[in-house]
């Protein structure tokens, strides 16, 4: 029981802190990514693994949840954005060679780093040896992506364009839910029997996370994110070394420059992150009877790990986000680059999962029990 009660008190403590120090706009993004931290780990909510189980097990409810839980935020938030265009503004980006290529290599490393970008801070909140390393990875990979921005987006790119302004909102909404069915139909076609609906838990998990990313949008002013935040992270640490960020365009842009002097509190997806790792943590640390450690990987495979989560981090800043930012949260506010994303990555993933067993290769018994 003491132990339960240290979380409470550590969870209470930086929520109190945030507030405190930052506002209650900062207290309750906090809270919102403790929000996500508690269902993704506790419920089993993820999207890595539903996109490999699809292709592996045939086993399509982990897929079906995380579109029923775009949906509900698309039907909720399509109006709000029509609504509040000054306060509110989607994950709308521009579809380009760029884009398209880090997508498809973003899908590919997730694979090998078993999480994508929540699924990293995930599986590190939960303590997990190889989540800790693909964290510090996709930190770092995610800061050097946004020092050759530039030159990426260079290659060629289109016009940002969404189902808003293509049909309109209420048209919008209809291609985005149509489009969804879509997707869920050639889920179901694949499945396997007795694979297909989501349980219960998946149920109410899509369910809270679609609640939770609301009040992200109407807290924050703009959807769920991940990548932006961790590149944060990096350029702090970049910085506090001694680099001199004045020089890169995406850095001495004037919002990117502002969030860089202040602390990472006045970050709203930096905000989210930290409370989305506390809640994975405390789920770990709650739970009477905790999982299976993850196995021993060689050195060599530690070492590809940290590789993968490098070129995660840079390929997802290319991409304009990870599976939350560009999938999920692009999808639901009518990004045509979501949907994009969505064929790139998966495309990538299918080629991450065969890869996957030739790069984690586990120690011997023996040598993992030592």
């Amino acid at each position: 029981m003491f132990h339960r009660a240290l979380v409470l008190a550590l969870l209470l403590g930086f929520t109190g802190f945030a507030f405190v120090m930052a506002g209650p706009r900062a207290g309750l993004l906090v809270m919102v990514g403790l929000g996500f931290g508690l269902v993704l780990e506790g419920l089993r909510f993820g999207f890595a693994g539903p996109w490999r189980t699809i292709v592996t097990d045939r086993d399509g409810r982990g897929m079906l949840a995380q579109l029923i839980a775009i949906a509900l935020v698309a039907v909720v938030a399509f109006p709000l954005l029509a609504a509040n265009p000054a306060e509110l503004a989607p994950a709308h980006a521009p579809v380009g060679v760029a884009m398209i290529l880090g997508a498809f290599v973003f899908g590919l490393a997730m694979q090998l780093v078993m999480g994508c970008g929540s699924g990293t801070l995930v599986n590190a909140g939960s303590g997990n040896l190889v989540g800790l390393i693909a964290l510090a990875g996709f930190i770092g990979g995610s800061f050097a992506g946004t020092l050759h921005l530039d030159w990426w987006t260079g290659l060629g790119s289109l016009p940002v364009a969404s189902m808003q302004s293509l049909a309109g909102p209420n048209a919008g909404l209809g291609l985005t839910l149509a489009g969804l069915a879509l997707v869920g139909g050639l889920t179901l076609a694949r499945a396997a029997p007795g694979k297909r609906l989501p349980p219960a838990r998946l149920w109410i998990a899509a369910a809270l996370i679609a609640a939770l990313a609301l009040a992200n949008l109407v807290i924050a002013g703009q959807p769920w994110g991940i990548v932006y935040g961790l590149g944060l992270w990096g350029a702090k640490v970049a910085q506090a070394g001694g680099a001199d960020l004045a020089q890169s365009a995406f850095w001495a842009a004037e919002g990117n420059a502002t969030r860089l002097s202040a602390s990472i509190l006045t970050d709203v997806t930096s905000l989210t992150n930290i409370g989305l790792l506390l809640g994975a943590f405390a789920v770990m640390r709650w739970r009477a009877t905790p999982g299976a450690p993850a196995q021993a990987l060689t050195m060599t495979s530690y070492a590809g790990v940290l590789i993968a989560a490098l070129v995660l981090g840079y390929s997802a800043r290319l991409a304009f986000g990870c599976n939350v930012g560009a999938f999920f949260s692009g999808i639901s506010t009518g990004s045509l680059h979501g949907w994009v994303w969505l064929v790139a990555a998966f495309g990538g993933s299918m080629l991450g999962i065969r890869l996957r067993p030739v790069i984690l290769r586990p120690l011997p018994a023996r040598e993992a029990m030592a």
